[in-house]
């Protein structure tokens, strides 16, 4: 039988902290300083650089909390639950949970690891707060977590590895098609904003119609919770948007500015939190969309395979229109007056013609990613049941 151990019990775990924004002094230094944006963009876990470093005086600022290279980090606020490891020596924000093990020989941390990834859901269902989710040190240091022999520990995490590694080398290959793309892109017609070949240039609205969506009132609940996918900008990310987090009902359709766009038409954010406005999309599915989303309609004066890479590679281009305070923002009338080059539609086409090509090699990738994820999943799952690696029997909690 396993004993189930209070990570407190096994593990130092203690967060990072912030220095003044005050002091240009802590900032621009030599220490590398995480943040939950860096463990968002730690594609195969672990965390080697950071966006931000900071001086020793920020370091000392913040009472020097320095982690060592293998530290395990775990966010509490916003992407709750998300783990990386440190593959050097770094601080962090308070944000984020240092861990290590106190005797690497009773605890494995990618088996820690695995196991939280395991518990994400239970850790966001603990979370506190209603606008944010959040966790506190001492609810992850109250954890508890089956520790079987050091070898089984190994042994789980070996085998989550190599499941985790097959996963990551498809979501690479997907990469790997998206910059095909971009390269057939970039010889046919040349950098959209810095080195665009000859073609004649137009505003978009001359070969396009763009619009855009509302928000159904939230106080009439049966305007919600129907069939109709109704985009926001948070779930547009330079891809294909099949689903969407929120549905509107007929009525909530009928009863606002929103209206139905077909499959095929280009979604551009023009405003949203972080990096969201500017970024482009495109529906897979017939969608309604919120205010903040521009939508270009198919049109026979352009091809939409061209126009839509074309916008992509245009992201800071369009991000730098924006107006306004803090949060600047796009609007309709400079998205219609956003002046793009036209190349004759043959040529248009033909770029279309490969990307065809490209996008079939995707969906047979996707396919392989989706039995990867399943595998990946069925495996945690069964990790910490006791049934992937049969020398110990689990007692779960």
């Amino acid at each position: 039988m396993i004993e189930l151990v209070e990570l407190k019990e096994i593990c130092n775990i203690s967060s990072g902290g912030t220095p003044s924004r005050k002091n240009s002094s802590f900032y621009k230094g030599e220490v590398k300083w995480a943040k939950i944006s860096d463990l968002e963009k730690a594609g195969d876990g672990f965390i080697y650089d950071t966006e931000e470093k900071i001086t020793t005086l920020g370091l000392k600022n913040i009472r020097n909390r320095v982690f060592e290279s293998e530290t395990l980090f775990l966010a509490m606020y916003g992407s709750v639950g998300k783990t990386a490891i440190t593959k050097n020596k770094m601080s962090c924000n308070q944000a984020i949970l240092g861990i290590t093990a106190k005797d690497d020989e009773k605890l494995n941390l990618k088996y820690l690891r695995y196991w939280l990834d395991s518990n994400k859901e239970k850790l966001l269902n603990s979370a506190k707060g209603v606008a944010l989710k959040n966790l506190s040190a001492r609810m992850v240091k109250d954890l508890k977590i089956p520790l079987p022999l050091i070898e089984t520990q190994k042994r789980i995490a070996e085998i989550l590895d190599n499941a985790a590694a097959l996963r990551d080398k498809t979501k690479q290959l997907l990469d790997e098609y998206d910059q095909l793309a971009k390269s057939i892109f970039l010889e046919m017609f040349g950098d959209p904003v810095t080195k665009q070949k000859a073609f004649k240039r137009v505003a978009l609205d001359s070969i396009v119609k763009i619009s855009s969506g509302s928000t159904p009132s939230r106080k009439t609940e049966s305007y919600w919770n129907g069939d109709i996918p109704w985009v926001k900008t948070g779930e547009v990310n330079s891809k294909l948007i099949l689903d969407t987090e929120e549905k509107i009902s007929e009525e909530g359709l009928r009863n606002s500015s929103c209206k139905i766009y077909t499959k095929g038409s280009i979604i551009i954010a023009m405003y949203g939190q972080g990096k969201t406005r500017g970024q482009v999309g495109m529906l897979g599915v017939n969608s309604a969309t919120n205010q903040a989303c521009a939508v270009l309609q198919p049109s026979d004066k352009i091809n939409f395979s061209y126009l839509y890479e074309y916008l992509k590679l245009s992201y800071n281009d369009l991000r730098s229109l924006g107006r306004g305070g803090n949060q600047p923002n796009l609007n309709a009338g400079l998205i219609k007056n956003y002046q793009i080059f036209l190349p004759p539609i043959d040529l248009q086409n033909q770029f279309a013609g490969k990307i065809a090509l490209i996008e079939q090699q995707k969906d047979l990738a996707k396919q392989e990613l989706q039995e990867s994820e399943n595998l990946f999943h069925a495996l945690l799952k069964s990790a910490f049941k006791g049934e992937l690696v049969k020398e110990e029997k689990f007692e779960t909690a």
